[in-house]
């Protein structure tokens, strides 16, 4: 809030001094995208020149239709999501992701181009991920199986064993 309160304040001051900007670079701005949904295809990995791995999947998001108090129904709605991951998260993803599995994403919108077949330029808008959490619960054949990773944050697990390692003299 105060740097917020500051911008604000910074810019009356320009105002104040007759001082006008073409361009509004006093506010900030937040390029961030959260979903939840079920995955659509199987994650396709490739591995890049470098040798690091990128998955890419869709995810659908639905919102439930409805009937209105006329009596006129609404269907439901479903969007498609492109989500591209990188490097560790993407062979988790690889290994423990599946068609229908629920998934929690959280990352950056991105828009690229590419060129297809018939050298026509294509626009893509796809979801470069940060965050994964896998939501589908654990059944017990697929604990043992999974190492325990089906359910919760690979970043969260990655962390906590990081700081085990880093703070093992603590008591909690």
């Amino acid at each position: 809030m105060i740097k917020y309160s500051s911008l604000i304040i910074n810019r009356r001051r320009t105002q104040g001094n007759k001082q006008k900007s073409n361009n509004s670079t006093n506010m900030a701005s937040i390029n961030q995208a959260t979903v939840v949904g079920f995955l659509g295809e199987e994650p396709k990995v490739s591995t890049t020149q470098t040798g690091r791995k990128v998955a890419s999947f869709s995810v659908a998001t639905t919102e439930k239709g409805y009937t209105d108090q006329n009596g006129t129904q609404y269907p439901d709605k479903t969007e498609w999501h492109n989500v591209v991951i990188w490097g560790k998260l993407a062979e988790v993803a690889e290994k423990y992701l599946h068609k229908g599995s629920s998934v929690y994403i959280q990352g950056k919108m991105r828009t690229r181009s590419y060129e297809d077949k018939n050298q026509i330029k294509r626009y893509i808008t796809e979801i470069e991920c940060d965050i994964m959490q896998m939501l589908d619960r654990r059944d017990s054949a697929q604990g043992t199986q999974n190492n325990g990773y089906s359910q919760g944050s690979y970043q969260a697990a990655a962390q906590n064993s990081f700081s085990s390692k880093k703070n093992n003299d603590l008591p909690f």
